[in-house]
């Protein structure tokens, strides 16, 4: 099996990306990438991405130099077998080394890394989680991703339609917290009023405000009596010491981070140095699956849980599904519920939540996911 063609897709949606100003949805996205991976077998791999996909797609269809360092990702996969997935990631590490080895470069091997499972799973006829090793479970616990409303009257309106929904835990995230510390205190409180003693509720502070460790425990300590499972990415990226710092302060909150971290290597520093209780990888960014059973090595190795983060379409969310189900332990499944019908449109077989508040992981083979072409076309601006 060879691959004949990629193509790097950029969907655009109708509204912009805007921190919610009432109690409404957030629209989610403006923007969203596919790859699309073709065989010369017929068969055909997706992925999204949730990169900047203009910056992407140039690195995709960039032209190739003779340097095999600096290359466009079209010129590095035509011709390659999909099934040689982790030849194919270390040529593509090298062959991007120049302008990569993070970002858009590491983003765009991710989604590769998925496209190439989701084509052998549909070739040999098997889900991708028995690629992984095997499924420890079918169903997930999933928790509802949402951003903060401005007040707490909006808190309380989104948590009862979260509940009425099914779900049976709610992250907020972003969406001005950090600004205000006694409104950042009366929404939490509000959002634990509705969702009561018995429904999970996450924190994803932002790591975007310039916050200090200090402000951070401060932070945490306004609101741990609200019994919240996780804080999450509130210090940038790369400041490890900066979460150590939050750890020896003896919060009693688990610390939740990695997101926007990427390899195995970059994982080891996050919880050797960093000392978070939970790793977030996200499939799209951290290196794929040829990396996810790496860090959940480095995971296991500390004695930490690994949470995908997993904010896109369902081909993510479908991807992360089968992580979970593999894991060695499985805390939950983040699920987006931003109001943007390309999002879901584009998906013949959308992934729905259970009566249980779980979420069922595919059984098709690869991925799982069919993509409604059509669909698309509609959205599609290059």
């Amino acid at each position: 099996m060879k691959i004949i063609d990629v193509e790097a897709i950029i969907l655009q949606a109708k509204n912009d990306y805007a921190t919610p100003t009432d109690e409404k949805e957030a629209n989610g996205v403006k923007y969203c990438m596919l790859l699309k991976v073709t065989t010369d077998e017929g068969i055909v791999g997706w992925s999204d991405v949730e990169t900047s996909p203009h910056v992407a797609a140039a690195a995709v269809n960039a032209p190739s130099t003779g340097m095999r360092m600096m290359e466009g990702f079209r010129h590095l996969l035509i011709g390659e077998d999909p099934f040689d997935v982790e030849k194919i990631w270390d040529k593509l590490y090298q062959g991007t080394i120049y302008y990569g080895r993070r970002g858009v470069a590491m983003q765009l091997m991710s989604g590769f890394d998925i496209a190439f499972h989701d084509i052998i799973g549909k070739a040999i006829g098997r889900p991708v989680c028995q690629l992984l090793g095997g499924a420890r479970r079918d169903r997930i616990k999933a928790y509802a991703s949402t951003l903060f409303r401005p007040t707490p009257d909006g808190m309380k309106f989104a948590c009862e339609h979260y509940l009425e929904r099914g779900f049976k835990a709610v992250k907020f995230g972003w969406g001005g917290f950090g600004e205000d510390r006694k409104n950042d205190r009366e929404r939490v409180a509000a959002a634990r009023q509705i969702l009561g003693p018995d429904v999970t509720l996450m924190i994803d502070a932002g790591w975007h405000l310039h916050r200090s460790a200090r402000n951070v425990v401060d932070t945490i300590r306004d609101i741990e009596c609200f019994d919240i499972f996780w804080y999450e990415d509130f210090l940038p990226p790369d400041c490890y010491d900066g979460y150590a710092r939050v750890k020896d302060s003896g919060v009693t909150v688990r610390l939740a981070a990695g997101e926007q971290e990427a390899t195995a290597f970059g994982f080891r520093d996050l919880i050797e140095r960093g000392r978070v209780d939970i790793v977030q990888p996200d499939l799209s960014r951290c290196g794929g699956f040829s990396q996810i059973r790496r860090i959940s090595w480095e995971a296991d190795r500390a004695g930490i849980d690994v949470c995908p983060h997993a904010w896109l379409t369902d081909l993510l969310t479908a991807a992360s599904l089968h992580v979970n189900a593999w894991l060695p332990r499985s805390l939950y499944l983040e699920y987006n519920v931003s109001a943007n019908p390309m999002l879901r449109e584009i998906i013949q077989n959308p992934i729905t939540l259970e009566a249980d508040g779980t979420l069922r992981v595919p059984d098709a083979p690869g991925l799982g996911i069919e993509i409604d072409e059509s669909a698309i076309a509609r959205y599609r601006v290059a």
